[in-house]
């Protein structure tokens, strides 16, 4: 099982999410299909087939946020290793064709921000920024074909 990185604060949206879902959610859901179901035959019930919709979207986060959170490791901030890049170091990078810089913070998947530097391991820099050194190149597959980075630092 693959597990999934996130900083303390993601872990805790994680839960509070969840226990969102499991609470006031699930009471809304079940209270909107008890109403559906009052309206008579269901085979013809617009508001039936709308709730038991949002009933399945929502069983299925409860379900795909409780196998997230079964394979957890939670990153510690002063044991990440700045060798090389690992999940919770930031990263400064250089275009090496066009010089631009770029900064990022690696974690996991949940607490991906990419708006606001924060990358999943899991995307195609993160993935192929994961292990470098200071001063080695990662080539990473994009859309626009193969673009090479310089591993300028490591915190």
């Amino acid at each position: 099982m693959d597990k999934n990185f996130m900083t303390k604060e993601g872990f805790e949206r994680t839960k509070e999410r969840l226990d969102f879902l499991k609470t006031v959610r699930r009471q809304e859901v079940a209270e909107k299909l008890a109403e559906a179901r009052s309206y008579g035959d269901l085979s013809e019930n617009s508001e039936y087939d709308i709730a038991r919709d949002e009933q399945a979207n929502v069983e299925a986060e409860i379900f795909e946020l409780e196998n997230k959170l079964k394979s957890v490791e939670i990153i510690d901030n002063k044991k990440v290793n700045t060798n090389k890049v690992s999940v919770g170091c930031k990263v400064s990078i250089q275009n090496v064709q066009t010089k631009q810089n770029f900064e990022y913070k690696i974690v996991g998947d949940i607490d991906s921000d990419p708006l606001n530097g924060l990358i999943s391991n899991a995307s195609p820099i993160g993935a192929g920024l994961i292990d470098k050194k200071v001063g080695e190149i990662a080539k990473i597959k994009t859309p626009m074909g193969i673009v090479e980075y310089k591993i300028v630092s490591i915190k």
